[in-house]
């Protein structure tokens, strides 16, 4: 990965800090519209890194929110993958977290995905989902017509 635009880590850092949440990444999806690129990562281990640096659609949380287009969240990942999240996604530490897709203003398309995780178990709320929502579209119009980093 790249150095990223400080613009992302800012963005990620203040997102986090107003949900009270300890983890989150920002992907974008590569030229293919297939796969996510990790664009910047807060708080995820090391360990994981190569985890998370480049995703298909449809696995893990962030690709299950890319393919479904909706808001993709788990209570408590830490007892319950919920079908979408892969066993080494335990190693974050995360118990609840909530990804979003990040949808292109123009033409609607998954152009990335943003996600967030805390330590304790919690249900994110519809109000808090939409919050997210809307810092999404505030990295759309940051990604624009740029390529993926790594492209």
């Amino acid at each position: 990965m790249s150095e990223p635009d400080p613009i992302y880590p800012a963005l990620l850092g203040s997102t986090l800090s107003d949900f009270g949440c300890q983890t989150g990444t920002i992907h974008r999806t590569t030229a293919d519209g297939q796969h996510l690129s990790l664009v910047c990562q807060t708080g995820v281990p090391e360990a994981l890194w190569d985890k998370i640096t480049f995703i298909p659609f449809g696995k893990g949380i962030a690709g299950a929110a890319a393919e479904r287009r909706e808001p993709v969240e788990l209570c408590n990942l830490q007892q319950d993958l919920g079908g979408v999240a892969r066993p080494d996604a335990r190693q974050t530490g995360v118990a609840g977290s909530l990804a979003v897709p990040i949808l292109s203003g123009v033409s609607g398309e998954v152009i990335g995905t943003l996600g967030i995780g805390k330590y304790v178990p919690y249900e994110f709320t519809d109000w808090e989902k939409a919050r997210l929502a809307a810092v999404a579209e505030e990295i759309a119009g940051h990604f624009g017509h740029k390529a993926c980093p790594g492209d």
